[in-house]
């Protein structure tokens, strides 16, 4: 029988065969572990890491403070927005990584629109 993790890569696999990021509209990666969530843009085109910011990063981490998971994955939400329009990128191709859109992926998503993001 897979196991939860083994259900998730697949799903992974599937996701991915749809959704790729180039130069124009890199893709926005979420990973989430029972502590933290990350979040990363890549060019797939040249296999290159845009950005990356996740609730260990050191400008974050002060603004976490004893907020609850959710919360955690607003702030890291509305970071990366804003590391990404430092970049210059707006558009992006979100990949949920093979979670569900609920919860800590869905507050992530959403705070990055909010903060003008486009996806």
């Amino acid at each position: 029988m897979p196991t939860k993790s083994d259900s998730r890569q697949r799903r992974k696999r599937r996701i991915r065969k749809h959704v790729n990021g180039d130069a124009e509209r890199p893709r926005l990666t979420v990973f989430r572990s029972s502590k933290h969530i990350y979040a990363q843009v890549v060019d797939d085109s040249s296999h290159q890491s845009l950005v990356a910011v996740s609730t260990l990063s050191k400008g974050i981490s002060g603004e976490l403070g004893d907020k609850d998971k959710s919360a955690r994955a607003a702030i890291v939400g509305k970071a990366i927005a804003e590391a990404c329009k430092s970049k210059g990128i707006t558009k992006v191709v979100f990949d949920r990584n093979g979670y569900a859109y609920h919860g800590r992926v869905k507050t992530l998503a959403e705070s990055a629109r909010e903060a003008g993001l486009e996806f």
